[in-house]
């Protein structure tokens, strides 16, 4: 154990994390407010998430008393442990809502894929920090993907779609730290060409492709190697993207996908949830009407709103200045955090504090877009103030380490002295 510095804590960080936690306690209150007022006794969503709360600041004082050298002993042995207990979830697993992502523990849950997350940051800030690694090299890029793909192929066969979305976002991470151009080209082209296929059919977005590179090709006729190099790899991942939607994704995936572009219309069906959000959140109007007075919340009109659907709570009970509020708090806090790992000295701290701000945005983004109708229902959490046990406390522990981290960057640690 190490004694923890004071002055050197990013008190600003916590503040704003403590002040997330705290509305979403009153959030998760107000979505939950006809069981809590029968007992506080009872376990309901609001006193499980107190609960995990205090076993969250456990985990968060925790880890400061932990010295900066565990971090790089265990990160590859706690990457093992956490494959494993992934691995184990097809043994002594349960299935929730279509996915076997969870251990169950006399009435309490557990999922692994969310401290999976923290925990793969680890792997690769070990990883890419060391020595020998340059992401120029297909040695080192194979390893580093590998890192990511290995729960990626886990959590699909489960199959959980919105878990996937947060791990394909440390290509982000990659990027920052010198992966070559090329990569995120065809992450963003990979990106745009599985909404265009799902809209417009294979066919025509291969004859557009076609079209494409035969107009590249006459106009530029240095590129001529490099356009059919990129023709044939899109083609590839038009036919890689008619695979995935049809025959890994299950019918509820694909549903609330047609559902979103607008392909099809189940407000009744599968675009309930969503469409109940919308309402909930358009009816706050700019200031809300109040707190617990929303209508839909009262009414219990959104299903799981307490979880992946709190910020429509915000929305009508807090109205467009309270959703702004919330908004800055996160944007604030992801540009406070990515600005000091621009100032880290030390590649293994600079590394984990990217892949910290990635995986809060990734989930911000998204789920906010769940709840303004953008994105399908996937099952994405809204850090610290969604309810659940799982997504806290690895958001705490997420967010732990970094103020670990970041609160040793004046430490002079040569992080190549450290072997397993």
């Amino acid at each position: 154990m190490s004694k923890i510095n004071l002055t050197k804590i990013d008190w600003t960080s916590v503040s704003i994390l403590s002040l997330l936690i705290i509305l979403g306690l009153g959030n998760i209150y107000s979505s939950s407010q006809a069981y809590l007022l029968e007992s506080l006794l009872n376990y309901n969503a609001f006193t499980k998430q107190l609960i995990f709360v205090i076993l969250s600041i456990i985990i968060f004082l925790f880890i400061q008393f932990l010295p900066f050298s565990f971090f790089i002993r265990y990160s590859s042995l706690l990457y093992v442990f956490s494959i494993i207990s992934l691995i184990c979830l097809f043994i002594f697993g349960n299935e929730v809502n279509g996915a076997l992502a969870w251990y169950k523990f006399n009435g309490f849950s557990l999922q692994p894929s969310e401290f999976a997350k923290p925990i793969t940051a680890l792997a690769l800030a070990k990883y890419l920090s060391d020595i020998n690694s340059n992401l120029k090299t297909i040695q080192t890029q194979f390893y580093s993907f590998l890192i990511v793909l290995i729960p990626i192929i886990l959590i699909g066969i489960q199959p959980d779609p919105g878990t996937i979305i947060i791990f394909l976002s440390f290509i982000l991470v990659f990027y920052k730290v010198g992966l070559p151009s090329i990569y995120m080209n065809l992450f963003v082209g990979f990106i745009l060409l599985f909404f265009t296929t799902i809209v417009f059919t294979p066919k025509y977005v291969l004859a557009f492709i076609i079209l494409l590179v035969l107009i590249f090709i006459f106009f530029k006729k240095n590129m001529i190697k490099k356009t059919l190099i990129y023709g044939a790899i899109f083609s590839v991942l038009v036919l890689s993207v008619d695979f995935i939607f049809n025959n890994v994704f299950e019918q509820r995936h694909r549903d609330r996908f047609n559902v979103v572009i607008g392909l099809e219309q189940d407000n009744r069906g599968v675009g309930y949830n969503s469409n109940q959000s919308r309402i909930a959140f358009a009816s706050g109007g700019i200031l809300g009407e109040g707190f617990l007075k929303g209508s839909q919340t009262r009414g219990k009109f959104v299903p799981e709103q307490h979880t992946d659907y709190i910020f429509s709570t915000v929305g009508e009970e807090w109205g467009f200045l309270g959703a702004t509020f919330i908004i800055f708090l996160y944007t604030y806090l992801m540009l406070r955090i990515s600005k000091r790992a621009d100032l880290q000295r030390n590649l293994f701290s600079k590394i984990y504090s990217y892949s910290t701000v990635t995986i809060i945005f990734t989930h911000y983004f998204v789920n906010i877009g769940m709840v303004i109708g953008l994105v399908p229902t996937i099952g994405i959490p809204l850090p610290f103030l969604s309810y659940g046990g799982s997504n806290l406390m690895a958001f705490i522990l997420l967010f732990a380490i970094y103020i670990k981290l970041d609160s040793q960057r004046t430490s002079k640690w040569c992080l190549f002295i450290f072997v397993i």
